[in-house]
C-alpha cells in the first residue's frame, strides 16, 4: 500500500471517530433541549403572572419602594449576564455577550456606572481575558439550573438595590440572557428588572384586555411590597436561567448536527481521494509488472 494511501486511511478512521462523538453530542443535546422545553414552560406562567401582579399592587400603592421608584439621577446599574459554563455551543454564548456589550456602552454613555455580575464559565473568562472587573460570578449549573441557584444569584443583587449607591448599591437592575423561542432560534435579551416599569406592565395587561384589580393592604403596601421583591427577582432570574439552558442546548444541537454532516462530507471526499490514490497504486504496480515482463522478453530474444 502507498504512503498517499495510508495517510488517507488514518485520516478516514480519525474523521469517523470524531463523527461518532459528535452525533453522540448531538443526540445528549437533544435529549436535554427537551426536558428544558418542558422546564420553560411551566416556569414562564409564573414569572409573567407574577411580574403582573407585583405591577398592579405597585401601581395601586402610593409607597416608594425599590420595586418601582425610579431614581432622580441613576448613577450606577448591575447587569446581570447569563452564558454557559461550556462551549461546543456554536455562537450561543458570544451573542449574549455581545448584547451585554451593547447594554453596558448604553448605560456608560447614559453617565451611570456598570457593575457585572456573570452567569457561566464563558462570561466569567471573557472578563477575565479583558482584565475588567466582575463584581460577583457564578458557574457549574447552567446546563441544569434549579431555584435554589436562582435564589443564591438574586441574593447580592436584591442587597446591591436596597443600598444606597454612596454604600456600593445600585440604582437599577438588568438582566442579558438568550431566550428561547424555538428549536431554530434563541435570541439575546436585554431586560430591566429594576425598577419595574409600570407603565409597561399596564399598557401589557390593557392590550390584553384585563382589567387591572384594586387592592387593600394588610398590614400594609410596604410590607407587601418588601415580600414581593425577592420572589419577583427570583421568579425573573430562574425563567431567564431556564431560557438559556434550553437555548444553550439548542445551539448545541445544532452545532453538534453541523460537525456530524461536515464529517460525513469529509470523509466521502477522503473515500474519493483514497479510491483514486488506490487506482493509482495499482495502475502503477501493472505498468511495473508489464514493463518487467517486456525487458524479461527483450533479454530472452537477445540471447537467442
Amino acid at each position: 500500500m502507498g504512503a498517499q494511501l495510508r495517510v488517507y486511511k488514518r485520516r478516514i478512521k480519525s474523521v469517523s471517530a470524531t463523527k461518532k462523538i459528535t452525533r453522540a453530542m448531538e443526540m445528549i443535546a437533544a435529549s436535554r433541549v427537551v426536558k428544558a422545553q418542558r422546564q420553560v414552560a411551566a416556569s414562564t406562567p409564573y414569572a409573567t403572572e407574577l411580574t403582573r401582579a407585583v405591577g398592579a399592587v405597585a401601581k395601586g400603592s402610593t409607597t416608594q419602594h425599590a420595586l418601582t421608584t425610579e431614581s432622580d439621577n441613576p448613577t450606577r446599574a448591575a447587569v446581570l449576564l447569563i452564558t454557559s459554563d461550556r462551549g461546543l455551543a456554536g455562537g450561543y454564548s458570544s451573542n449574549v455577550i455581545k448584547a451585554a456589550e451593547e447594554l453596558t456602552e448604553r448605560l456608560t454613555r447614559e453617565g451611570k456606572e456598570v457593575d457585572a455580575y456573570i452567569v457561566g464559565r464563558k462570561g466569567v473568562a471573557y472578563y477575565a481575558f479583558r482584565e475588567r472587573k466582575v463584581t460577583e460570578s457564578w458557574g457549574g449549573f447552567t446546563d441544569n439550573p434549579t431555584y435554589a441557584d436562582a435564589k443564591k444569584i438574586a441574593g447580592p443583587l436584591i442587597e446591591a438595590v436596597l443600598k444606597d449607591t454612596a454604600e456600593g448599591g445600585v440604582d437599577e437592575l438588568h438582566i442579558v440572557f438568550t431566550e428561547f423561542v424555538s428549536m431554530l432560534t434563541q435570541t439575546p435579551v436585554k431586560d430591566r428588572l429594576l425598577p419595574l416599569s409600570l407603565e409597561e406592565t399596564a399598557e401589557a395587561q390593557e392590550r390584553k384586555g384585563e382589567i387591572l384589580p384594586l387592592f387593600d393592604f394588610e398590614p400594609s403596601s410596604e410590607d407587601v411590597l418588601d415580600a414581593l421583591l425577592p420572589r419577583y427577582v427570583e421568579a425573573r432570574i430562574y425563567n431567564a436561567l431556564l431560557q438559556a439552558a434550553a437555548s444553550k442546548h439548542a445551539a448545541t444541537r445544532r452545532a453538534m448536527k453541523s460537525a456530524t454532516d461536515n464529517a460525513e462530507e469529509l470523509i466521502k471526499s477522503l473515500t474519493r481521494l483514497a479510491n483514486a490514490a488506490r487506482q493509482a497504486d495499482i495502475t502503477q504496480e501493472i505498468s511495473e509488472i508489464v514493463g518487467g515482463a517486456s525487458a524479461l522478453a527483450d533479454a530472452s530474444a537477445g540471447s537467442d
